[in-house]
């Protein structure tokens, strides 16, 4: 039986491309499966649930290695446990000589274990230098002034007026939420920043 896998890291990426590839070998939809996740461990849904159905004889057919994942250690060990106590063969699209269904001798063997580390390497260091370039990023944005997070909702324009009775006990704090259409919470959080502004401007 032949199978397909296809990840993407995120919600937001196409995966029509890998999806492509593997129509074109003409797998069944039902043996194609797709995560939407970070390749850093092999905690994905489709991916153990794939691992569970594959059976001594059948093929797996993926893009790339790093769509596999993209840690090292874990690929590798990934890749041992499917070959060699599973019995599947991999064949991976973009890369012709990690196909275990050649090279079965010794010296394809070895050579498939040579490319299969060297592409497991650059997977991992690919996705380290792609943190960095964020954390990279992140910091350079902080720098410009940027603000990450949610956007503080600005203050009704009635708020001041409406503060202040409350700050007189005029009103309770219940009512002064109320006037100003903000949950209470919200309003003596604002309120009290405020008015701790203020008192840093005396």
């Amino acid at each position: 039986m032949n199978y397909g896998y296809v990840r993407v890291s995120t919600r937001e990426q196409n995966e029509d491309r890998q999806l492509l590839a593997l129509r074109r070998l003409e797998i069944q939809g039902k043996n194609i499966f797709l995560d939407k996740q970070s390749g850093k461990d092999f905690e994905r849904p489709q991916w153990k649930r794939m691992v569970r159905r594959l059976r001594s004889g059948d093929v797996l057919y993926i893009k790339s290695i790093d769509r596999m994942g993209r840690n090292y250690d874990e690929i590798l060990e990934q890749w041992r446990f499917l070959t060699k106590e599973k019995g599947v063969d991999i064949v991976v699209l973009d890369m012709p000589l990690l196909d275990t269904r050649r090279g079965k001798d010794l010296i394809g063997q070895l050579i498939s274990d040579i490319i299969l580390q060297l592409l497991s390497y650059v997977a991992q260091t690919e996705r380290e230098f792609i943190r960095q370039r964020q954390e990279e990023g992140i910091a350079a944005a902080k720098a410009r002034g940027v603000r990450f997070g949610r956007k503080a909702n600005p203050v009704p324009v009635n708020f001041n007026d409406v503060m202040e009775r409350w700050d007189r006990r005029e009103i309770s704090g219940t009512k002064a939420a109320e006037l100003c259409g903000l949950p209470l919470s919200t309003f003596l959080r604002k309120a009290r920043a405020a008015m701790e502004g203020k008192k840093e401007e005396l």
